[in-house]
């Protein structure tokens, strides 16, 4: 007798396309509408490519430029940061054993991803502020490293978690340290879900807009903050072009951070 699941429940389907009817909808019309040859946004006149080269040669291209060295800067810099943070998290929570506290140190690591970013885009603020720093490149580093320790963490932690500690017991009954341990035995088996981590962490980044906002100060502007000023002042095809490659380039990236974590568990399929 097959078991029945949530796709047997009545109306699933429906609902289930509605959601993605909302989700999607508006994405797919930004991408069509970037191609428009009219300047107008819901009037089609015909196929161009004008609107994305106006983004990399246009007037405001130099400005596109700055805050994309900017975004990828911090993104690169802030993913790197959080996923050695949450190595070290995986590492404690799944490798020391039990400890006082750990149960509340897993809602306190998972706790970013519940909390509602404005939340925690006013209480960076405030605390920023109260040490005496100003918006700037710092702050905003700052910022978005702790917001995606979470966002590492998980496929670390998941990888991790698939991984018998026989493995290092084995190698520390053949006399290797704890540390030639970690490092011989246990990173390699890690590595695709620490690559996964950081491409997803970095994506995070990249995308971030509200905390970003509330931190950056004036003066420096990354490609999601750049993208709503120009939006303030009505919306182009341009913009539009520039929002569409910044979607594609998070769906390449999502997705290969997908690949990369199916192939780590099937390679190493305990």
């Amino acid at each position: 007798m097959r078991r029945s699941g949530l796709r047997d429940m009545p109306g699933f389907a429906q609902i289930f396309g509605l959601c993605v009817f909302l989700l999607y909808t508006p994405l797919i019309v930004i991408a069509v509408y970037s191609f428009n040859a009219s300047s107008s946004i819901t009037i089609w006149s015909g196929f161009t490519l004008d609107w994305y080269k106006e983004v990399f040669t246009g007037i405001d291209s130099q400005k596109y430029r700055d805050a994309a060295v900017n975004s990828l800067l911090v993104a690169v810099i802030a993913s790197a940061l959080s996923t050695v943070m949450a190595l070290a998290a995986a590492v404690g929570m799944l490798r020391a054993g039990s400890f006082r506290g750990r149960s509340i140190s897993f809602g306190l690591i998972g706790l970013p991803l519940l909390v509602p970013e404005i939340v925690t885009a006013v209480a960076s603020l405030i605390f920023f502020s109260f040490l005496g720093l100003s918006g700037s490149f710092l702050t905003v580093l700052i910022a978005h490293t702790v917001f995606c320790i979470p966002f590492a963490y998980l496929p670390i932690s998941a990888r991790m978690q698939d991984i018998p500690d026989l493995y290092e017991t084995a190698a520390t009954d053949l006399y290797a340290t704890k540390w030639q341990a970690f490092r011989l035995i246990l990173l390699p088996m890690l590595l695709p879900g620490i690559v996964s981590g950081y491409l997803l962490s970095f994506i995070v980044s990249l995308d971030d807009f509200l905390i970003t906002n509330f931190v950056k100060g004036n003066g420096f502007e990354t490609l999601p903050t750049v993208i709503f000023g120009a939006v303030r002042t009505g919306i182009r095809p341009n913009i539009m072009a520039m929002s569409s490659l910044l979607l594609l380039i998070s769906i390449v990236l999502v997705l290969l951070s997908y690949l990369i974590g199916r192939q780590g568990r099937e390679k190493f399929r305990i």
